[in-house]
């Protein structure tokens, strides 16, 4: 035989020379959730491992991750009930706890990465990421809430908007708006593919943020669907989006194989809650060895062509990359 892949195998030191994949901390996007209050820390039983933190605590973790080599990060707030309304108004009120949390983590952390949450549903009581009137999602009305609670998170100091709604137009509507008042250098990382997956259910348990009525089916993708993945790719693009996100990861692995074949922007997948509980909860029933399953799905993920990986594994990811 005069091809043998096997002599491309033989030994750490020659499989390492023709790796194709390379993951690093800076690949990876760490998610954190922010509750009210000081020296809070409080787990979130579907996602061992992982906490509500207060502002405090939130800054410590940061500073972990920094020595880890993570520089990057997304804040996701968990209101209270009772500041929660039908127009999301605590979402765009000056001084509000995540603002006011946005521009700490700046000021005590200047040279990271900090991505911010556009949706309605951490703060709407209705628990949808839109205006909800008679039953039905409004489009349109929705966009002028998204483009004010923008706002304030890029006056708040935020460097990547993340919209996570999946209205129509939103993306080209909040672009407009940021550039209409000088934030012309606040990215947006738009969730462009973000599917109606069951896998979003510990991050709604997180944030208590699920549906009171009906389900997210009108403006969430449709898992089946790859070419409209496309579509919405192509808006976001000509709307000003910065950078793409796919989300979830694990389960569309074509889809981010997709759009990075055919768009020149930066690509994101989001690794989900539920996609981290599944690897924890089959580590601790035996099922296989963590740190192996963890950077096997990791490097997947990038494998398929994301540039950016969201992921609760950050820390833990980042620590094994330290060791290996």
């Amino acid at each position: 035989m005069n091809i043998r892949p096997r002599r491309n195998r033989k030994s750490q030191a020659i499989r390492d020379i023709v790796q194709e994949i390379w993951l690093t901390s800076k690949d990876l996007l760490y998610p954190l959730f922010l509750v009210e209050g000081s020296q809070q820390r409080i787990p979130i039983k579907s996602m061992p491992g992982i906490y509500r933190l207060s502002l405090d605590n939130i800054l410590l973790e940061i500073e972990e991750s920094l020595k880890l080599g993570i520089v990057a990060f997304a804040i996701f707030p968990a209101i209270s009930e009772h500041k929660k309304d039908k127009y999301a108004s605590e979402s765009y009120r000056e001084g509000n706890m995540y603002v006011e949390a946005i521009r700490t983590i700046k000021e005590e952390f200047p040279q990271i990465v900090l991505m911010t949450d556009v949706a309605m549903d951490p703060y709407s009581s209705d628990g949808h990421d839109g205006l909800v009137q008679n039953g039905q999602i409004l489009n349109d009305e929705t966009l002028p809430i998204l483009a004010k609670m923008a706002l304030v998170q890029a006056q708040a100091g935020a460097d990547i908007l993340g919209p996570s709604d999946m209205m129509d137009g939103r993306v080209g509507y909040i672009r407009q708006e940021l550039d209409k008042a000088g934030y012309t250098q606040t990215s947006i990382m738009s969730y462009t593919a973000k599917y109606a997956s069951s896998f979003y259910g510990p991050f709604r348990e997180a944030l208590d943020s699920a549906p009171k009525i009906g389900d997210k089916k009108t403006y969430q993708m449709n898992p089946a669907n790859k070419r409209e993945a496309l579509l919405e790719a192509q808006l976001d693009t000509q709307e000003g989006a910065d950078m793409l996100m796919i989300k979830p990861a694990l389960a569309y692995l074509d889809i981010i194989h997709i759009i990075k074949e055919n768009s020149n922007l930066p690509l994101a997948a989001y690794n989900v809650s539920g996609e981290y509980a599944m690897i924890k909860f089959a580590a601790q029933a035996g099922c296989f060895n963590e740190q192996n399953a963890v950077m096997e799905m990791l490097l997947s993920i990038k494998r398929a062509g994301a540039d950016i990986i969201l992921t609760y594994f950050a820390k833990q990811a980042a620590l094994y990359l330290k060791t290996m």
